[in-house]
């Protein structure tokens, strides 16, 4: 997941970043040029990124997944962005530890905690509790910069949590009574105030094209994850890829890490960042269809229960405040 914290709005290419896509021949010109097309495939690869997290399970380990992830992506990145980069220096390394930080809290540690929690949850389970990253970031807007949340948008953090305690608890109030929830959802909560963090620093991200932006953040991710990963090696808990775990590691590197990043700023491009934002809500629909279609999942009457009061929830709390 990798964009998801709509309260915040998304860095938006600059002018030279728009005329490089302009170049695009053929089918690629003709998708730059469809926003909601552009969108719906970012939203369904996020979505994806919790039945891989599945289908990764035993094949190759959390950590493993995440650091090689962020290896392929500065790989790829590297060749294109070094000069782009190294242009922005001056801006970007007087704040080297913020984005070390935001690299840790938005890239690994979310991603890591993902991964590790397809061990315990379920992806239908991972895709919707994933849906309330953006009500974590009202709740840390509101302790951080003491911004006010009007009634709509308290109703609507009550509704949304009540849908994720809904799941977690597996439509059972004596689980919410003794706590004894899936190990999986905790990390999954976690990893979603992780990501509530991260979104929250963009609100003084700096001045620097989108792309570069993300490379460097990309950077710090690997250079974060590597010591973890050399933990989970001493710890003898490593699972080096077999067949499944590159292609899944192929997967994750190519789409949610790289596609979707373009898609999705070139339909805040196109349409604007507040409407482009409302399309992070398919993440939860998107994922609890692709676990149910791929890996088999069931779909419960709780989990049912739990999807629309999130999508309630967050559609109230997006709520202009007027409207309250």
């Amino acid at each position: 997941m990798h964009g998801l914290g709509k309260p915040v709005d998304p860095p938006v290419p600059r002018a030279s970043e728009s005329r490089g896509q302009g170049a695009f021949a053929g089918p690629w010109r003709w998708l730059m040029g469809r926003p909601y097309l552009l969108l719906t495939l970012t939203t369904l690869s996020w979505a994806g990124n919790a039945v891989a997290s599945r289908l990764a399970t035993g094949h190759i380990s959390p950590m493993a997944l995440t650091t090689l992830r962020w290896v392929a992506v500065v790989a790829l990145l590297t060749p294109l962005m070094i000069r782009p980069v190294m242009a922005e220096a001056h801006v970007l390394r007087p704040i080297w530890l913020r984005i070390l930080v935001m690299g840790a809290v938005g890239f690994t540690a979310f991603n890591a905690l993902m991964y590790a929690a397809a061990y315990y949850t379920t992806a239908v389970n991972m895709a919707i509790i994933q849906g309330s990253i953006p009500v974590f970031v009202l709740l840390g807007a509101l302790v951080a910069f003491g911004t006010r949340i009007g009634l709509l948008q308290a109703i609507g953090t009550a509704v949304t949590l009540a849908g994720v305690a809904a799941i977690a608890a597996r439509g059972d109030l004596a689980v919410l009574a003794t706590f004894s929830f899936y190990t999986g959802d905790v990390y999954m909560l976690i990893a979603c105030a992780s990501y509530a963090v991260y979104t929250l620093m963009l609100r003084d991200r700096p001045k620097v094209p989108g792309f570069v932006f993300f490379a460097v953040i990309a950077t710090s991710a690997l250079l974060v994850s590597t010591p973890l990963l050399l933990w989970e090696i001493a710890a003898g808990s490593v699972i080096w890829p077999d067949l499944r775990g590159w292609l899944i590691l192929l997967y994750v590197t190519l789409f949610p890490s790289l596609l979707s990043q373009i898609f999705f700023m070139r339909g805040v491009e196109l349409i604007g960042p507040g409407r482009a934002g409302l399309f992070v809500n398919l993440v939860p629909v998107f994922g609890a269809i692709l676990g149910v279609a791929i890996l088999g999942e069931p779909f419960r009457w709780y989990h049912a229960v739990g999807l629309v009061l999130v999508l309630g929830g967050i559609w109230l709390a997006e709520r202009k405040r007027a409207a309250g």
